[in-house]
């Protein structure tokens, strides 16, 4: 008996050993993979001083050059934090943002450290960055899969190139708003111009253009 004891213990235990050895059993049954994108916002903030008209004498310039070391670009968001609410400020604001094809949100802007005094505006420029943690991921190398799981690093190829190459991380959380016409309602614009366009030739006439060479011997 305690030999029987003593064989089936030295089974057990072996076959732990090998399962630890294999890098462990993938669990996921389902077709989600385990590594999904996630989205992280920073907040960058400057602080310009205002006037009755708007931004004082220079601040547009040093908004502009701030914009510009920033690299401002498509998908980043600009909120504009004014205790006056003064509509000439954001005026003031949208002028400089428009270069950079950027519109400043109407939402309130979000919540910053310090305190903005009388007399100036806090400029923040909200910058969505998409990645995904973990991959890739082989901890599960075994081939011993008893219960029919995913790989540890399914999805991860996808996932990855999916938030390196979207334009705004923001459309991975919400998705995009679109304007309201579908993209056939569009391409039926172009062809409607190109039917409705005057012909650039005579109508029916034919013209025709050529010239005539010939060959002078002495």
């Amino acid at each position: 008996m305690m030999n029987t004891m003593r064989k089936r213990s030295l089974v057990v235990g072996l076959l732990t050993v090998v399962l630890a050895g294999c890098g462990g059993i993938p669990e996921n049954r389902s077709m989600y993979s385990v590594h999904q994108p996630v989205v992280e916002k920073v907040d960058y903030t400057l602080d310009v001083t205002t006037g009755g008209n708007g931004l004082a004498y220079g601040e547009q310039g040093r908004l502009a050059g701030w914009f510009d070391a920033m690299g401002l670009k498509y998908g980043d968001r600009i909120s504009i934090d004014d205790p006056s609410g003064n509509p000439a400020t954001r005026s003031a604001v949208e002028a400089v943002a428009s270069r950079y094809g950027i519109v400043p949100s109407g939402d309130p802007a979000p919540q910053t450290a310090g305190y903005v005094t009388a007399g100036t505006a806090r400029i923040v420029v909200t910058r969505s960055k998409a990645s995904v943690p973990g991959c890739p991921d082989w901890s599960a190398k075994s081939d011993f899969n008893p219960n029919n799981g995913l790989s540890s690093n399914y999805g991860c190829a996808v996932n990855s190139n999916l938030a390196a190459m979207v334009a705004n991380p923001e459309d991975l959380v919400h998705g995009t708003e679109g304007s309201g016409s579908t993209v056939v309602m569009s391409s039926n614009k172009a062809i409607d111009a190109y039917r409705t366009a005057k012909t650039t030739g005579n109508g029916t006439e034919v013209t025709t253009t050529g010239s005539q060479s010939g060959i002078k011997g002495n």
